[in-house]
């Protein structure tokens, strides 16, 4: 099994769906912020400070963080591994070996259909839990799910 960094990057459409995901919470926030300001118009200061804080959680969570995001992903897949690794500001790095794995499964969320995206949940015999491999082009994906089928195939000896 080799240690080299992880080399395929996430779809290019990754990060604008990470902002959007991320965007909808922001913007229920500042919904309800306009309510309250209605609602109650005392301590003006508190509003803004509110406001203010808002803004800087919008722009780190919506422009930075999936950027960063995007710029830390990494995946690959040999006929030994799975290798990960994710993380914006906590990075994880995984090496699943493909004798331990046991199903590999598709999520697309709504955002990701819309997008063409998929993500591939490698599960393994590991303590760690699964292997996700995010923000894939459907069709990557689907390619990716193959490879790994015909992989663990190969093998004859299985570690579980």
């Amino acid at each position: 099994m080799h240690l080299d960094e992880p080399a395929n990057r996430p779809s290019r459409k990754a990060p604008l769906v990470w902002a959007l995901g991320a965007a909808i919470p922001w913007l229920l926030a500042v919904i309800g912020q306009v309510v309250w300001f209605v609602v109650d118009q005392r301590l003006p200061w508190l509003h803004v400070l509110a406001a203010a804080a808002t803004v800087v959680g919008a722009v780190v969570s919506v422009v930075v963080a999936p950027l960063w995001r995007y710029r830390v992903h990494r995946w690959d897949i040999d006929p030994t591994a799975v290798h990960t690794r994710t993380g914006w500001l906590v990075q994880e790095r995984r090496i699943a070996p493909i004798s331990r794995v046991q199903t590999v499964d598709t999520y697309r969320g709504p955002l990701d259909r819309l997008f063409g995206l998929a993500n591939v949940t490698v599960t393994t015999a590991s303590s760690a839990g699964a292997v996700r491999i995010v923000a894939l082009d459907a069709d990557v994906a689907d390619r990716v799910v193959a490879q790994l089928t015909d992989i663990a195939a190969l093998g004859a000896e299985d570690a579980t």
